[in-house]
């Protein structure tokens, strides 16, 4: 699922990336090899930012990108990921690992035109859809279904009432 994820966030070197849901920072280290190449000049970089509602996990996820070597390229909070991060705002890519009753607002108005937003949408615990979404740039927003996936509740504001 992480490969398919980045693969539709058509990330690439020099986005700046908000990920929604931070769990161990697996899938954040694995975008930071796309947007912020260790090969290529650190002006050349883009960043990840990950917000995790459990402290716990986000600090997990903290430890593993260290050791990992990513704390150059990551950057790990732990607020209410459903709100988004407006103070690095905007962003040319929003994913959210967990699955939300509706694309919430504050994402999309993070987000760049041109950017794209990936969001499970749908019940909490049961079927979703894996959506993508698209601010054009005279700012309308296109939506893409890419197909049926079962995340856990998107938690806070925004997110599930479970």
């Amino acid at each position: 699922m992480v490969s398919i994820m980045n693969e539709a966030l058509r990330l690439e070197a020099g986005h700046k990336v908000l990920e929604i849901g931070a769990g161990s920072g697996w899938h954040a280290a694995t975008m930071a090899e796309i947007v912020a190449p260790s090969d290529t000049p650190r002006s050349e970089w883009g960043h990840v930012y990950t917000v995790e509602i459990i402290r716990g996990l986000a600090e997990f996820a903290r430890r593993n990108i260290m050791k990992a070597g990513y704390g150059d390229r990551v950057t790990i909070m732990c607020d209410d990921g459903s709100l988004g991060y407006p103070e690095k705002a905007p962003y040319d890519r929003i994913l959210v690992t967990a699955a939300a009753p509706d694309v919430p607002k504050p994402l999309t108005e993070q987000l760049k035109p041109g950017g794209t937003i990936l969001i499970p949408v749908g019940s909490a615990y049961l079927f979703q859809s894996l959506m993508r979404i698209t601010k054009m740039f005279d700012g309308e927003i296109k939506e893409e279904n890419l197909g049926g996936v079962a995340f856990g509740p998107l938690t806070g504001r925004y997110g599930q009432r479970v």
